[in-house]
């Protein structure tokens, strides 16, 4: 999917899962590619666990909008738990793009949600995560998978902001875990 005027991303999570964290890595990596961007979360005083929504932005010209994002071309669902819970296809573009963290085949979401057109892309995220780097946090391998089914920023550029932005913060070999999470994810995300 290429994108000429403003790429739209709304991303569903629960609080602690790192969706804030992936939108905002998506978008300063895009910055650093020169493009325009904006990422922010939509919650209130929830706590960990409770259902959140996060949107990006992302454009070659400047962006004059200041709102949630209602009819994505892309989705992002972290918590599978969460298409029992809302309907994460609602506004979604009929030939939009929908990501999952599953363990279930597209063809098996497609169905759940009655999404017959458009792109449907699962890989299991929070097994990628426990497996590579001992924690059940999906977002860093949904990055992954999102940027194997939609061409937005190169992997390489998004491994460099991950290093630079976590390698102080949580060190070497976590760091070096979470961009082969990454790799792991855009290798083997399902499509459909």
């Amino acid at each position: 999917m290429e994108f000429k005027k403003i790429l739209e991303i709304r991303w569903h999570g629960r609080g602690g899962q790192g969706a804030k964290t992936a939108a905002q890595l998506l978008a300063e990596t895009a910055l650093e590619e020169g493009k325009y961007i904006q990422s922010f979360p939509e919650y209130g005083p929830e706590r960990a666990g409770a259902p959140i929504k996060v949107f990006t932005r992302i454009s070659e010209q400047p962006i004059n909008l200041h709102c949630g994002v209602s009819t994505p071309q892309i989705v992002v669902v972290i918590d599978p738990t969460l298409l029992d819970v809302i309907n994460v296809v609602e506004g979604l573009d009929e030939n939009g793009t929908l990501l999952v963290n599953s363990e279930y085949s597209p063809a098996d979401i497609r169905k759940k949600l009655n999404f017959p057109k458009g792109k449907v892309c699962t890989v299991n995220a929070t097994k990628i995560a426990l497996d590579i780097t001992g924690i059940p946090l999906p977002n860093t391998p949904m990055l992954g998978a999102l940027l194997k089914t939609v061409s937005i920023v190169e992997l390489d550029k998004l491994e460099g902001k991950l290093e630079k932005k976590f390698l102080k913060k949580i060190g070497e070999e976590k760091t070096k875990a979470n961009i082969e999470s990454v790799r792991k994810a855009y290798e083997i995300v399902q499509e459909e």
